[in-house]
């Protein structure tokens, strides 16, 4: 009789434990060799039973602001990490490389930063197995655009821009690069009233245009946040989508379960 009261406890314990809800791991720092003597790190958040995984990519000079081991950068993207793991998705947020102190448009396009973010894309891969996603935002649809118009078949799962550059004067400028390479699903958000020079939602279509051989691509304007503040071209401002976080990442996530134009 013992034993079977204890059977009965341990079966109740375990039903118990399987309907408790499925947490994300704490955030880790990786860091892996990318090129000879240069190194990439990422902060890894990592979901049970992700659907796919993140691998975002943020604006300005590259970084993510590590600090006592949690990136803290203001950078839309880095804010909203959790968002992305609490939607079902394990979260990379990839930093600088080791020899570089920023990330310029000429860098984001050329050779280098594309095998970087290759060897990232291939840890991510083979860590999980499942398929990888890359959103970049500001500076970062530079790098998105370029890695996308390379990745070999079946590499990459597709893309989103957010807030993309347009401006032709702008090294890597999204528009201007050549955009018909791309043959993955894209997404491509903006803030209607974003205010940044180089990144106004009134070019924002020719990013389209230019997205030849995308099996489906679908530019969505939002509106709505609150209290923008300090520089237009800022995290802070309508070009990081204050106060709408949540809002702009349901978009995105619902976007990547179910791509359609």
């Amino acid at each position: 009789m013992r034993t079977k009261h204890m059977l009965s406890l341990l079966l109740m314990l375990f039903t118990l434990l399987a309907a408790l809800p499925c947490r994300a791991e704490p955030g880790r720092l990786v860091t892996i060799p990318t090129r000879p003597e240069v190194t990439v790190s990422f902060y890894y958040l990592k979901r049970p039973a992700a659907a796919a995984t993140l691998m975002l990519l943020t604006g300005g000079a590259g970084g993510i602001g590590m600090k006592d081991g949690i990136p803290t950068s203001n950078n839309f993207l880095v804010r909203s990490r959790d968002l992305f793991a609490a939607g079902g998705y394990n979260v990379a947020l990839v930093g600088k490389p080791s020899d570089r102190s920023e990330l310029d448009g000429s860098f984001r396009i050329g050779d280098e930063h594309v095998a970087d973010l290759k060897k990232v894309l291939e840890y991510l891969k083979k860590d999980t197995g499942l398929p990888v996603w890359v959103v970049g935002t500001s500076m970062g649809t530079i790098s998105t655009a370029a890695l996308a118009g390379v990745a070999a078949p079946g590499e990459l799962a597709g893309i989103v821009l957010t807030s993309s550059v347009t401006a032709q004067k702008r090294i890597g400028a999204v528009p201007w690069q050549d955009l018909a390479k791309i043959r993955v699903p894209v997404l491509v958000l903006h803030h209607q009233n974003d205010e940044c020079r180089i990144c106004r939602p009134d070019e924002v279509g020719q990013i389209l245009a230019g997205l030849k051989n995308a099996p489906v691509k679908r530019q969505v304007m939002v509106s709505g946040g609150a209290n923008p503040r300090g520089n237009p071209c800022e995290a802070l401002h309508w070009h990081g989508y204050i106060g709408m976080e949540q809002q702009v990442v349901d978009l995105i996530t619902a976007w990547i379960a179910k791509p359609q134009p």
